[in-house]
């Protein structure tokens, strides 16, 4: 799977290359949103935050600015992150060659 690379500015201006772990829509909130990670980071920190889908790849990231907010998007991602888990295991345990010659 390609990973898809998002740029960051940090507090200091510099530009950070991002992993972007998901995107999805909230009706609730009518809001999209990008979760990511940095790109060389190993502590395995995850940030996310709102955006617009229809300002292309120029697109401003927002804060998340409620709690609700917030709540609702670690909830998706934990959802997210299970079913990943659930995938690579299920994937080492089918990890044998299917080619059977008879």
């Amino acid at each position: 799977m390609e990973e898809e690379i998002l740029y960051v500015i940090d507090e200091e201006g510099n530009e950070l290359e991002a992993v972007i772990v998901m995107t999805f829509d909230s009706e609730e909130f009518e809001k999209s949103y990008v979760v990511y990670r940095m790109k060389d980071d190993e502590s395995g920190e995850y940030f996310a935050a709102s955006f617009n889908p229809d300002d292309g790849d120029e697109g401003q990231l927002n804060p998340i600015e409620t709690d609700e907010e917030w709540d609702f998007v670690e909830e998706v991602l934990e959802s997210f992150l299970e079913d990943q888990e659930e995938e690579e295991e299920h994937d080492h345990d089918h990890d044998h060659d299917h080619d059977h010659d008879h």
